[in-house]
């Protein structure tokens, strides 16, 4: 039987991506609860921070919301938490979800969801800890960034391949099999 984890979800708030993003983010949610896995999130109630905590708390899962004092004053936190975390801000928040995680699956988003990213990804190289990351890559979502990292990598910036510390999936089976491989006992 596959170990259980907790899996940190990086993602957008926005409700103007698109519906396979959602559609995404509902099954990413479904799966883990049907898995036993946990979900951390960011504890915001919109975009597919809503869909994959909805889906996950639907599902029978277990969700962990981490939530920053200005979402909890804009009357923005989710509904949809059996744990809710509070922080002072955005780096606290991430400081408190890489903690709470054993493995990080990054969905479409903006600036804050490449942040986060960025920021588990150079802790990754550091040896700060070795937990898988997997970008998922929805419908050729983050195609510029990927080309971005090997064109950084063509021109040196990066100790060895980025692929040591970032996994790209296309679907939900990919997603899958590297959260599990990584974790599959020795």
């Amino acid at each position: 039987m596959p170990p259980v984890m907790t899996i940190c979800v990086f993602c957008s708030a926005n409700e103007q991506m698109a519906p396979a993003c959602f559609d995404a983010a509902r099954e990413l949610g479904a799966w883990s609860a049907s898995c036993g896995h946990a979900i951390v999130f960011g504890g915001h109630d919109a975009g597919l921070m809503h869909a994959v905590s909805q889906a996950a708390r639907e599902a029978g899962g277990r969700v962990i919301g981490v939530v920053p004092r200005r979402i909890s004053q804009m009357g923005k936190a989710s509904v949809w938490m059996d744990v809710e975390i509070a922080c002072e801000d955005l780096t606290d928040r991430k400081q408190e979800m890489m903690c709470r995680s054993d493995a990080f699956v990054v969905l479409p988003g903006g600036l804050g969801t490449l942040d986060e990213l960025f920021t588990v990804a150079a802790m990754h190289t550091l040896g700060y800890h070795r937990k898988p990351i997997v970008l998922w890559n929805i419908g050729g979502y983050w195609d510029s960034l990927v080309a971005c990292l090997d064109d950084l990598s063509a021109r040196g910036a990066m100790r060895g391949p980025w692929q040591q510390h970032i996994q790209v999936a296309r679907t939900l089976s990919d997603v899958q099999r590297m959260l599990l491989t990584a974790h599959a006992p020795a």
